[in-house]
């Protein structure tokens, strides 16, 4: 059996972590937080890439290599998540498990943020634990693959 592989996708502004708003997303840059979820992989047995983009059509373009490239995806996309229709329905079109991520709790912060047009169409919705968001995701979707194997 081969390593399920995973992409992890970061939307808009994610390539400031570590400079931008500190008290909301913490000082680890999201170098730091991909050798993380790097590690955690590794520990696993799955295999990552990793991509950010601050641009809507290089993300639907990444996503639609989900379809023939990757088992599922873990997926912030910042302020994307709110409302871009043609994220979700990339999301939709691709038929793969994806796990939104958030670091912050978004139901704690400004009302436009507690809204998400793309969790109809993933898996789950991980949000506020910090760079732990996203190893979070990573075992969720892990979980979630290892299911669909059982089944087969």
């Amino acid at each position: 059996m081969s390593a399920k592989k995973i992409l992890v996708l970061n939307g808009p502004n994610l390539n400031l972590l570590g400079k931008r708003e500190p008290a909301v997303y913490g000082r680890q840059t999201l170098e730091d937080i991909c050798a993380l979820i790097t590690a955690r992989a590794k520990e696993r047995g799955l295999q990552c890439d990793f991509y950010q983009s601050n641009s809507e059509g290089a993300l639907i373009d990444k996503i639609h290599t989900v379809l023939d490239g990757y088992d599922g995806c873990v997926f912030n996309a910042g302020a994307y998540t709110h409302y871009s229709y043609a994220l979700r329905d990339a999301i939709a079109s691709v038929e793969k498990p994806f796990i939104e991520v958030h670091m912050s709790n978004v139901h704690k912060r400004e009302e436009f943020r507690r809204h998400s047009v793309l969790s109809p169409v993933c898996a789950g919705v991980i949000a506020g634990f910090g760079a732990d968001s996203y190893l979070l995701a990573l075992d969720a979707l892990q979980g979630i693959l290892d299911k669909q194997e059982r089944q087969i």
